[in-house]
């Protein structure tokens, strides 16, 4: 997250997201910079509108508060809630692979 968000700060401060910039970021603020990683977020940054990205990020995000304030509204409800079966470790990480293709 940390790349992505150096990438946020230079286009915020008006500036050209770039390679030297990125780093630049990362190590002002004390950060292990792994050029690989430089490298693929300036290619998946190529062509991408940041200003409408953070725009449907913003929207997203007060759908997301919804839940947790009616969790919060109903802590005895979950109390009186059965208890979920223990799943194993390898049923959690299967759905893991997805991620990395």
């Amino acid at each position: 997250m940390q790349y992505i968000y150096a990438a946020l700060l230079i286009y915020k401060s008006g500036k050209e997201i770039t390679e030297d910039s990125v780093k630049a970021v990362l190590a002002a603020a004390g950060a292990d910079v792994d050029d690989a990683r430089v490298k693929a977020l300036i290619s998946a940054l190529d062509g991408v509108d940041i200003e409408e990205a953070i725009a449907k990020a913003a929207f997203a995000a007060p759908a997301a508060a919804a839940p947790a304030a009616a969790a919060e509204a109903a802590p005895a409800a979950a109390e009186a809630a059965p208890e979920e079966e223990d799943h194993s470790e390898e049923e959690g990480m299967a759905g893991l692979g997805a991620l990395f293709g």
